[in-house]
């Protein structure tokens, strides 16, 4: 597949609404990406079944405060340095990269990246959405584990967290940015693409491409019944916001969590309530206070006029907006993987609905 700069925009779309509400914004990493394609130049991505099963590829991405990131922009060496500690580490040379997640900033700035060092990019991730813990991961659910992985921060600092459990390398990780400015690049270890399959969420950038040319095609304001086919998806509710509530997240041993709240809308189609409970990203949708819909699948909130997804941190009352529901990647929906993104796995004592 090649991706040109007709692209970017699609593209975006796509990435945008898997972010299912965080995932960070992707309007700096678009227009990097659009830059890096004008006068006609083209970014090839390749499917994992067509590497070499020994081409070593290295996930990337950004971690931390992604609002952070369009604050502090990156100097531009950042990513260079991360890929570069892993492979010192390991003793194993990238071939290609792919992103960490496609949903929201990650699903385009590891492109810009592979472009910049000279390096393939694979069409394939371990989220298949947006998500907010590195022990979320695919590696993560398939006991592969995220050690070794290495960070490089806006002013200068490198380091690679070596061994540990997936929950010690999140927890580290997070030590590590709130001492250094909210962000940094991210690199894992190189994973054999004859492995990866196992291990990673293959076809989503292929896949977010195709979502966003289907949605921006329908145009803005687009009847219910467009809209579901254009994101083979559903509408759960089409209204304006009442109330958005924000609270402090219950943190885990003793330390702070994740900010939570809610967005509550009327169905203009019957009156109906919409709840949806939010952390990063939104988690679980309630109609008349029964569960609708959790994640895995990816709820996503659009403004109604120009359909553009709304972030978590973004929504507020009075804007009308979609309500829609995006089915998990298949990845997810294996029993053995669902207590990772579960709604339980972000401490929201419900079963994941629509799911065994």
């Amino acid at each position: 597949m090649r991706i040109t700069a007709g692209d970017v925009a699609a593209l975006e779309r796509g990435v945008a609404l898997l972010g299912s509400g965080g995932g960070g914004d992707t309007v700096t990493a678009a227009v990097l990406l659009r830059r890096l394609l004008a006068d006609g130049r083209a970014l090839d991505v390749s499917p994992v079944a067509g590497l070499a099963p020994s081409a070593r590829v290295v996930p990337i991405g950004v971690v931390g405060a992604t609002a952070a990131f369009t604050e502090k922009l990156p100097g531009g060496d950042e990513f260079a340095s991360a890929v570069a500690a892993i492979e010192r580490w390991t003793g194993e040379h990238a071939d290609a990269l792919m992103s960490i997640e496609i949903g929201g900033l990650n699903g385009l700035l590891p492109l810009v990246v592979a472009d910049q060092l000279g390096l393939g990019y694979v069409d394939a991730d371990l989220s298949g959405r947006g998500l907010p813990r590195l022990d979320q991961f695919s590696v993560a659910a398939t006991g592969r584990g995220v050690a070794p992985a290495a960070l490089a921060e806006p002013g200068g600092q490198v380091v690679v967290l070596a061994a540990g459990s997936d929950v010690v390398i999140e927890r580290g990780t997070r030590a590590f940015l709130a001492s250094s400015g909210g962000w940094a690049a991210f690199a894992l270890a190189p994973i054999p693409a004859g492995e990866l399959a196992a291990c990673s969420v293959g076809g989503t950038t292929s896949g977010a491409l195709a979502l966003g040319r289907r949605v921006l095609a329908v145009g803005e304001s687009p009847p219910r019944e467009a809209l579901e086919a254009a994101l083979a998806g559903s509408v759960l509710a089409r209204g304006r916001v009442i109330e958005v509530a924000r609270h402090p997240g219950p943190g885990r041993h003793g330390s702070p969590g994740f900010g939570r709240g809610s967005v509550t809308l009327a169905d203009h189609r019957d009156g109906a309530l919409l709840r949806v409970e939010m952390e990063n990203e939104y988690l679980l949708a309630l109609r008349d206070g029964a569960p609708v819909a959790s994640t895995p699948d990816v709820l996503s909130v659009l403004d109604h006029r120009t359909g553009v997804p709304v972030s978590c941190d973004a929504i507020r009352a009075g804007v009308e907006v979609d309500v829609v529901r995006l089915a998990a990647a298949e990845f997810w929906t294996d029993p053995r993987r669902l207590p990772v993104l579960q709604p339980r796995a972000y401490g929201i004592d419900c079963d994941p609905v629509g799911f065994p």
